[in-house]
């Protein structure tokens, strides 16, 4: 019984929830789309020209927020690459260069290196979060494990002076991946954007600025 009310709750909650609204008036996949849009308006991270990669790009709602900032090229099109990595499928989203698998597996870094051509990213998100299992200590190691697969990717591709956007949660090992960002980019802010439910520990790092990057593109990420 408990378990139906919480879910009659949470339903209830979703449905009058004003971002949910917002996303279907303006066609969004999920209200995440908000989350980065205040980020971006905060920070500037999005900008016509770069070369852009959405890790955990599914179900797409980052994607169509970043494919509206790079419109506007004069005969149609983005000014700009978008490349969304997932290993679950996902409804195309135009001009967005999609690769599903694992991006630690070599085959489909091979068709990353395609749509790269040699360059390196402006900016890399990522929205990934693990599937809970509500053991606090497991669930932690997850989510670390997923924020190390991007730093690791940023490391890879990311330009020396590119950005990495992270989703992760307060009471999940925050304070290792914060030292992590800290060693690895020169500045780091936390991002609360007011589309993150109160209820949530959700909390967003931005690493700016590479200390390490590893030049050679081609190691794959083991």
């Amino acid at each position: 019984m408990k378990k139906k009310k919480l879910n009659k709750n949470w339903l209830h909650d979703h449905i009058n929830d004003p971002y949910v609204k917002a996303a279907q008036k303006d066609g969004y996949r999920a209200r995440a789309a908000y989350k980065l849009k205040e980020i971006d308006e905060d920070e500037n991270l999005v900008k016509p020209g770069q070369v852009i990669v959405d890790l955990g790009c599914t179900p797409g709602s980052w994607g169509q927020y970043v494919r509206r900032k790079l419109a506007g090229k004069e005969g149609g099109g983005i000014n700009g690459t978008m490349i969304g990595l997932d290993m679950l499928p996902m409804e195309p989203i135009a001009d967005m260069h999609f690769i599903q698998g694992d991006f630690r597996e070599i085959e489909i870094l091979e068709q990353l290196g395609e749509v790269l051509q040699g360059r390196k990213c402006d900016l890399v998100l990522s929205d990934m979060a693990p599937n809970l299992s509500g053991i606090a200590t497991a669930d932690s190691a997850r989510m670390e494990d997923l924020i190390d697969l991007a730093i690791e990717f940023s490391q890879l591709h990311l330009k020396p002076g590119g950005a990495l956007l992270v989703k992760c949660f307060k009471d999940m090992g925050f304070n290792s991946v914060y030292e992590k960002f800290r060693a690895e980019f020169k500045t780091v802010t936390q991002k609360k954007p007011k589309a993150s439910r109160d209820k949530s520990s959700e909390i967003f790092l931005l690493g700016r600025g590479l200390k390490n990057p590893v030049e050679n593109k081609s190691n794959p990420i083991v």
